[in-house]
């Protein structure tokens, strides 16, 4: 599917790398900038139907990227965003989820651009309305909680992590060498555990595992 996105980094060659990798895969880059002014006023003149921004842009270079994005989840309710950052921010990564009720939103590092079809999958998740955040961020995440964590097993912890990284059942069967029923029983757990409502809806699984995560 073709979408109408922006591109937002004041790192021209990052940019312009995007833009060329996003255009390639047979999408429309129907704006281009470099700082958080220009983001938000292309987003309210060309509605797209993702942005994909940097954290750190001018006029301050600290979270004028992030700030700009949360501010427009706000103002166009749905519009899905995919900030980018060079580093594991837990207060980014926290505002950014915490915004429009945390659907259609990821938070990746950049390094991650460079698996080409994974970052092509991360962009059609995030355009149909799901949460994608990347797994050294989740591991953060998931250290700084470590005491509530001990309540769950090794076994536990791993298929939470994969569950928050928004891993379908089989996926996380598959990535584990385990059963589908085996992957079923150890979400159960979790849940019950963390006190958590068991849902069957990825997305919703995703929320529920974030939402401990940030108590």
């Amino acid at each position: 599917m073709s979408l109408r996105l922006i591109v937002a980094d004041d790192a021209v060659l990052l940019r312009e790398g995007l833009v060329g990798l996003l255009q390639r895969v047979g999408h429309q880059v129907v704006a281009s900038v470099g700082d958080a002014g220009a983001l938000e006023a292309a987003v309210r003149a060309e509605r797209p139907d993702l942005v994909v921004t940097d954290v750190r842009m001018p006029p301050t270079l600290t979270d004028d990227g992030l700030k700009s994005a949360v501010r427009l989840r706000e103002e166009i309710p749905g519009l899905p965003v995919l900030v980018l950052s060079q580093y594991v921010e837990r207060s980014y990564a926290l505002g950014l989820l915490d915004s429009g009720g945390g659907t259609g939103v990821g938070y990746l590092l950049k390094e991650r651009v460079g698996a080409v079809a994974d970052f092509m999958d991360t962009i059609d998740r995030i355009a149909a309305g799901g949460t994608v955040v990347d797994p050294e961020v989740i591991q953060q995440l998931v250290r700084l909680r470590k005491d509530p964590l001990e309540r769950l097993s090794p076994r536990e912890r791993e298929v939470l992590g994969l569950v928050a990284e928004g891993r379908s059942n089989s996926t996380i069967a598959a990535r584990l060498f385990v059963s589908d029923a085996a992957v079923n029983k150890h979400i159960g757990n979790i849940f019950t555990k963390l006190d958590l409502p068991a849902n069957t809806d990825g997305h919703r699984r995703v929320l529920a595992a974030l939402a401990f995560l940030r108590a």
